[in-house]
C-alpha cells in the first residue's frame, strides 16, 4: 500500500473509513473505482482519491453506493 504524501483534508469525515474498509476487504483502489462506475455512478479516479483523502465532500448517492459495494451499513462509514 502506498503511503499518503500529504496530510488528510477536512472536507468529509468518511474518507479515511472508506479507505480502511476497502483495504481490509483486499480491494485495490482502481478495482473499487471500476465497481463504482459499473454501479452507474460516474466517478473518476481523481475524484475518488480526493474523497478518500478528504479533499472533497461526498454526496449521499456516493455514500449509499459505496456502502452497498463494501457491504457495510452506511452508518459504519461515520464511525471512527
Amino acid at each position: 500500500m502506498k503511503t499518503r504524501k500529504i496530510e488528510i483534508g477536512d472536507k468529509n469525515i468518511v474518507g479515511q473509513k472508506i479507505a480502511k474498509i476497502r483495504i481490509e476487504k483486499g480491494l485495490k483502489q482502481k478495482d473499487f473505482i471500476a465497481q463504482i462506475q459499473t454501479s452507474g455512478l460516474d466517478m473518476n479516479p481523481s475524484s475518488y482519491s480526493k474523497l478518500e483523502g478528504q479533499f472533497r465532500s461526498a454526496t449521499d448517492k456516493e455514500l449509499y453506493i459505496i456502502s452497498k459495494l463494501l457491504n457495510v451499513d452506511i452508518n459504519e462509514l461515520f464511525e471512527p
